[in-house]
């Protein structure tokens, strides 16, 4: 059996990342772990709210290892932070690191080179599948989200708070991934076949901030 960790954003290419490794025959998550804006308390990028996340993986029946960056936070200093769970996962048993990543070359190298030497395999069981169908694939299965997070340089900021649906899809304009993977929205999984029951989760307050914005789900 190879115990994996997954890298957990809260979001829906995460949580489907979690459902195939799941029916892998000897693969076992052994934990997420999810980094957290310390100032916030909240999901980096995504601001989703900790308490979410924690209930997310309580559903799952995996352990949570929350990674908490500072804010702002370089790419040298979240290296610096992350290097330690890596170890932390090796010298736990785990083999493997898993990543909800789809087709960005360069985000794919620099997890490789980051993890360069650290002693885990590096897992990324999305790659390369095509977006439309993977989203439609994970909505027909019962995945259930709400975008949290939406760039309005890309995507309309009236996208934010909604729910990650075949409308949404419809609604989507051509130029825009379906699963949002050049960052026009991230979203955070309520509900899908990973968990034992959904989460209950409302959109409260959309604000703008950072240059992005922001739909809170309380």
């Amino acid at each position: 059996m190879k115990d994996v960790l997954l890298s957990w954003s809260s979001g829906k290419d995460s949580a489907w990342a979690f459902h195939l490794l799941s029916k892998q025959p000897g693969v076992r998550i052994a934990a997420l772990v999810t980094t957290f804006n310390q100032a916030a308390n909240r999901v980096a990028m995504h601001a989703v709210r900790r308490a979410l996340v924690e209930a997310q993986a309580e559903r799952l029946g995996v352990p949570l290892w929350p990674v908490e960056l500072p804010w702002p936070c370089s790419n040298a200093q979240y290296e610096e932070i992350m290097l330690p769970v890596y170890r932390r996962a090796v010298d736990s048993g785990i083999e493997g690191v898993a990543f909800g990543d789809l087709f960005l070359e360069e985000i794919r190298a620099y997890r490789e080179q980051q993890l360069k030497g650290v002693g885990l395999e590096l897992l990324f069981p999305l790659w390369e599948m095509p977006t439309r169908a993977l989203a439609l694939e994970m909505i027909n299965a019962g995945v259930k989200a709400k975008l949290t997070c939406v760039d309005p340089t890309k995507l309309d900021k009236s996208f934010a708070g909604r729910e990650f649906d075949k409308a949404l899809l419809i609604d989507l304009p051509e130029y825009i991934d379906p699963c949002g993977e050049n960052g026009e929205f991230h979203t955070f999984v309520h509900d899908g076949p990973m968990f034992t029951g959904p989460i209950r989760a409302t959109t409260g307050e959309i604000v703008e901030r950072d240059g992005f914005v922001f739909a809170d789900v309380i």
